[in-house]
């Protein structure tokens, strides 16, 4: 199964104020910061990597906190939900944790026959609790949230399309994936290489306005490859089809490439190696800031302008 697309590798957002980010994901819902960088493209601002104790790839959401972004709109051609997997019978914890610390959520529901609960963090961005049955994976505690209760990693990521087919031929023709079942307009595949984090939904709204990515917002979706050998490959099978996609690029912890699909949602694949203990033991994931090599000359003058982090 390793040959094939290991579901999803890391999600990234944009967010307002870097403090609010880091209390609301590592003491609101509990995740542990397993990299604190710069993004490649602008080092003055961070890039915040928050996961499982060693950034097990399916546990990762990354993002880009900008002070003064202004705020994204969600509509069509872009990841608008973020769904988590968490142990059976948590959403009650979850429910008062979130009444506990002024968090806008809703009822519990039921999706696809699964207890979802929905809530929006500080920005806005829509995520969801899912009670998601059988779940292996070791979740990172806190003082206040134990294995019990606490986010295991990715369950699945929604897609909001005016026209799902194209996004449907890429999942199917191109990443391995099938269609499991549908509930009105929304389509779910699944692919069965890997246990978990293996969810695509596609919503299908054709009358929706297309959707503005910034503050709040989801800005990628990044599925999963083993290694940069593998990466190649699909570069050449994603190519053949006639998408525009890069080059392989080194992010330190991964090998990427980037593609949009048709649909709008910008697409990454990301390789499993070489992970984030490259530049620092997995005790100290996430406490110092770790510099891309060419900015390394420049920490002084970065280290100035970011704002400063209290963890």
């Amino acid at each position: 199964m390793e040959d094939k697309i290991l579901g999803i590798h890391h999600i990234t957002a944009i967010a307002g104020e870097a403090q609010r980010n880091f209390d609301f994901y590592t003491k609101v819902l509990g995740l542990r910061l397993v990299k604190k960088t710069v993004n490649f493209d602008d080092p003055h601002t961070y890039h915040f990597y928050y996961g499982n104790e060693n950034g097990t790839p399916g546990t990762i959401l990354t993002f880009f906190p900008w002070t003064h972004v202004h705020p994204g709109r969600l509509g069509t051609g872009m990841a608008t939900d973020i769904g988590y997997a968490v142990p059976a019978g948590s959403l009650g914890f979850w429910s008062n944790q979130f009444e506990k610390h002024q968090v806008r959520f809703g009822q519990v529901d039921e999706q696809f026959g699964e207890q979802i609960l929905r809530f929006e963090d500080p920005d806005g961005l829509r995520i969801q609790l899912v009670e998601a049955g059988a779940d292996n994976r070791t979740p990172w505690e806190t003082s206040d949230i134990k294995k019990d209760t606490a986010i295991k990693g990715f369950h699945s990521i929604v897609l909001t399309l005016r026209n799902i087919k194209p996004t449907a031929s890429i999942l199917t023709d191109i990443f391995g994936y099938k269609l499991l079942k549908q509930e009105g307009n929304r389509y779910r595949f699944v692919t069965d290489a890997i246990e978990n984090a293996a969810i695509v939904d596609l919503v299908e709204e054709p009358e929706v306005t297309h959707g503005l990515v910034a503050g709040g917002t989801n800005h990628h979706v990044a599925f999963r490859v083993k290694n940069d050998q593998l990466l190649m490959q699909y570069r050449e099978k994603i190519a053949s089809k006639g998408y525009n996609i890069t080059p392989k690029i080194d992010r330190n912890y991964f090998y990427s490439l980037y593609f949009r699909e048709p649909g709008g949602v910008l697409f990454e694949l990301a390789t499993d190696n070489p992970g984030f203990a490259i530049d620092e033991p997995v005790n100290e994931l996430g406490t110092h800031l770790k510099l891309p090599a060419q900015y390394e000359s420049d920490r002084e003058t970065i280290e100035k302008v970011l704002p400063k982090l209290v963890q």
